[in-house]
């Protein structure tokens, strides 16, 4: 049998007609699948280039900035998409550090502990930016009570010290670990969790949160620290009279 060495000069060649013919198959049938539209090849590609355009088009709207930056008027109010920002004119360095959280927050209180949040309204540079921090300072037998963070989902980093810390999941999973410096544990948005000073020494930690105003609302304080009546807070706790009553005293509820 004889052989036929493929050289520049005899090697098939794909012209430009027969390319485009194949790539109007490749799209059309791509059409097709998705789409369902009628066998008609121009129709089929032009609905397939108006669809690739619009993807485009939102792919772009969704990640370009508007802005480089919305330092928070705190004298306005703030909105679930945060402050509104003053003019870019008047922003200084100043509005983008913070020195809050050198020292430690104080812990001379029924918890033991302290929590100092650098978030838009304290902190006006990260408004609008989806971010914001917190020192975490807890005595020996400090606690930070069971709470949520409707807002945003926490990242916590001990640098000082041992801290229990832990979160339920909605299927009332219970996640608990002891930290020590160094060490990281995330809490998902709007679950319940909790830290806890696990050793004989003052503990230190940084919060990180993927909002620049993460809310806050702690459990005991919802329940005791207000004026819902006793009557329903037992109901809806089960817990006694007697005992509704003196959390509601320590706490500085009323009703």
């Amino acid at each position: 049998m004889e052989t036929m060495e493929v050289t520049g000069e005899n090697r098939p060649t794909w012209g430009r007609g027969r390319r485009r013919r194949v790539q109007e198959i490749i799209v059309s049938d791509i059409g097709n699948h998705y789409f369902n539209i009628p066998q008609y090849p121009s129709t089929k590609i032009k609905m397939i280039h108006i669809f690739l355009i619009l993807c485009s088009l939102f792919t772009f709207s969704t990640h370009a900035a508007v802005q480089d930056f919305c330092v928070a008027d705190l004298k306005g109010p703030e909105s679930p998409a945060g402050y509104s920002c003053i003019p870019a004119a008047k922003v200084i360095v100043d509005d983008f550090v913070s020195t809050s959280l050198r020292g430690a927050g104080n812990t001379s209180n029924i918890i033991k502990a302290a929590v100092s949040p650098a978030f838009a309204a304290q902190f006006p540079g990260v408004n609008g930016l989806g971010i914001s921090i917190a020192r975490l300072d807890l005595s020996p037998g400090g606690v930070i009570p069971m709470h949520t963070h409707p807002g945003g989902s926490e990242l916590l980093l001990v640098t000082q010290g041992f801290i229990k810390a832990g979160f339920i999941s909605s299927a009332n999973t219970v996640y608990v670990k002891t930290l020590k410096k160094g060490d990281i544990m995330v809490f998902p948005q709007g679950l319940l969790h909790f830290q806890v000073n696990a050793g004989g020494v003052t503990a230190v930690g940084f919060a990180s949160f993927s909002s620049a105003s993460p809310g806050l609302q702690i459990t005991d304080f919802a329940l005791f620290a207000n004026d819902l009546p006793s009557s329903l807070v037992e109901m809806t706790t089960f817990l006694d009279d007697a005992t509704v009553k003196k959390l509601k005293s320590v706490l500085g509820g009323t009703g």
